[in-house]
């Protein structure tokens, strides 16, 4: 047996609650791994609520989070890591807990901490997955919505590094980071897009909205076609005929690019705050509440 955070119903973050569950075990080409941190993604708290119920049906008890990082200590037949190597990738069952499986796991390399290394996972592939999806290209112009966030914060800094113009919506808190990372950072609210025609007069090319705040009309106009418009976080999509992106990268070398690029320091990922495993559901909380400023995990 091991200890997990499982929740047996929807609703707010106290559903969740510390259980002893049975331990995982490694199937063919999968590695269990002693997790050292587990990020939690605003699509945890989505599935958690059962506002993703349709898309990402649970049988519960469910045990949520989707990236880990840690030490393998047992493997499947044919996996492709051994006993001892530090890895990180998508979980398979869950990654709140003390012990998870990887289907694909990726080397750690030892420049990079547990907290970045389980971070990177799931906003770094939907960052460049986006971009494949626009087929985003030097010398265009990418207005990222919530380029302060962390999906919009990787999306920035990779767009940035091929060439592209990027312009992003921030709060004003954000302006100065956003800024060192390389796009042209303009304030949302009201007023936004007068704000992002006069930054970027040449015109935008495509949109990533990582907000979810109403902006998709607006964006379709500056960008001139609904399919140049892509939201992670608006379910209002196929109101305004923009293609709503779920779902894992397309390219399986994209988070061993990911990992490179973190290591070589080419890469950032702000960490807000780690919290022990016990406190799986202040996390939650904090996150609900907008408070944190960048990646939230959790140290089992």
């Amino acid at each position: 047996m091991s200890t997990a955070i499982t929740f047996s119903r929807y609703g707010g973050p106290d559903v969740l609650t510390r259980a002893e569950v049975d331990m995982p075990e490694p199937g063919p080409g999968q590695v269990r791994l002693r997790v050292r941190a587990a990020s939690v993604n605003p699509l945890d708290l989505k599935i958690r609520s059962g506002l993703m119920a349709d898309a990402f049906p649970v049988r519960f008890p469910m045990i949520p989070g989707l990236d880990a990082a840690g030490v393998v200590d047992a493997v499947g037949e044919g996996a492709d890591m051994a006993v001892g190597d530090e890895v990180l990738g998508a979980t398979a069952g869950g990654s709140y807990g003390e012990y998870a499986l990887l289907d694909q796991p990726v080397a750690k390399p030892r420049e990079l901490s547990w907290e970045v290394a389980a971070s990177l996972v799931t906003v770094g592939q939907t960052a460049f997955r986006i971009l494949g999806q626009l087929d985003v290209r030097a010398g265009q112009t990418l207005l990222v919505h919530g380029a302060g966030g962390s999906v919009g914060t990787v999306a920035v800094q990779l767009a940035a590094a091929r060439g592209v113009t990027v312009i992003g919506t921030v709060g004003e808190h954000d302006v100065e980071r956003v800024t060192a990372l390389g796009a042209t950072a303009v304030r949302y609210g009201d007023g936004w897009k007068e704000r992002v025609q006069t930054a970027a007069p040449q015109g935008v090319d495509v949109v990533l909205d990582a907000s979810g705040a109403g902006v998709l009309a607006e964006s379709v106009a500056l960008a001139g076609d609904s399919a140049r418009v892509i939201t992670i976080a608006d379910m209002s999509a196929a109101q305004h005929g923009v293609r709503f992106s779920a779902g894992s990268a397309e390219d399986g070398q994209a988070l061993p690019e990911l990992v490179r690029l973190a290591a070589t320091g080419k890469l950032t990922v702000p960490v807000w705050r780690a919290y022990p495993l016990d406190q799986a559901a202040t996390a939650h909380a904090d996150i609900e509440a907008r408070r944190n400023k960048g990646k939230v995990v959790l140290l089992p």
